[in-house]
């Protein structure tokens, strides 16, 4: 399976970088080949609503030139995208979540007949990671992930959601071993 990771969080060597590598390790040695796109660093324009991508429905058709053209055909090539994030203020962190708003060019006519998507029946799964805990703080972000679902038209392979991490030290054994089985979950 090709699998792309999209890293959404500020720090390299940070909680969110650290979980996800312990999945796409777990994802590696079972065979499945792995992409990581650390976003930080990426040119990545906020989504103009300006409707262009919608004139053109067998790409991704947006009119502005950065990095998420790259990024959003390499989603659309995909068998599998996990989306990673710190939570920031109940939701994802800005690179990811900007990412995110241009995936509105995959798909034409949500709620309309004729809907259609270019990653139609893709796998989708979310990591966030916190330094809270999940209720009253992590759900509206996994509220919006299973929605994004629907226009989409992606099928949500799992979601993890690692609290109490402020930092990478504080992540333990047991966190570890959720996400190798929330990897093998993902694929499965």
């Amino acid at each position: 399976m090709k699998i792309l990771t999209l890293l959404g969080g500020a720090r390299k060597k940070g909680s969110t970088a650290t979980v996800a590598g312990w999945i796409e390790s777990e994802l590696q040695s079972m065979g499945h080949e792995v992409e990581s796109i650390p976003l930080q660093n990426k040119d990545l324009k906020g989504c103009l609503a300006c409707g262009k991508c919608k004139e053109v429905t067998e790409t991704v058709g947006c009119i502005q030139k950065d990095d998420a053209i790259e990024i959003l055909d390499k989603m659309v090539a995909a068998d599998l995208v996990l989306f990673t994030s710190p939570l920031y203020f109940w939701g994802l962190a800005g690179p990811l979540k900007t990412l995110i708003d241009r995936t509105f060019s995959f798909y034409v006519n949500y709620h309309q007949p004729g809907h259609a998507s270019l990653v139609e029946g893709r796998r989708q799964a979310l990591l966030v990671t916190g330094g809270g805990p999940y209720k009253n703080n992590a759900e509206p972000v996994f509220t919006a992930f299973d929605r994004l679902q629907g226009p989409h038209m992606a099928i949500k392979s799992g979601e993890l959601y690692i609290g109490g991490c402020k930092t990478r030290d504080d992540l333990s054994e047991k966190q570890k071993e959720q996400a190798v089985e929330f990897a093998r979950k993902i694929v499965g």
